[in-house]
């Protein structure tokens, strides 16, 4: 048998499944760069928001101190070590609630 000698300026044909297997590892590299991209974007726009306003400053009852603080759209409160959430208004700032917890 005589077996086709190659030239150096030519090279081999590629099967056609070897050819499909290399685009379609292109292609799904691709996409999973893409994904990776829109998830860190995502992420960045979503933690790049505004932060809450917080109130420059509060009048605590005598004796309390403050342990956490959250808010709402229109009142923020603030538990306090003796065991109470006090609710304030977020225009106004006046106490506008109690709540003692048991």
């Amino acid at each position: 048998m005589m077996t086709p000698e190659l030239t150096p300026d030519r090279e081999p044909e590629e099967p056609a499944n070897l050819k499909f297997l290399r685009r379609l590892v292109t292609v799904l590299t691709a996409t999973m760069i893409a994904g990776v991209l829109l998830i860190v974007g995502l992420i960045v726009i979503r933690f790049y928001d505004v932060p809450p306003v917080l109130p420059q400053s509060v009048s605590l009852p005598d004796g309390a101190q403050a342990v956490s603080f959250t808010q709402g759209p229109d009142w923020y409160a603030i538990v306090t070590d003796d065991n109470r959430i006090l609710i304030y208004d977020r225009i106004t700032g006046a106490l506008k609630q109690t709540v003692t917890i048991d």
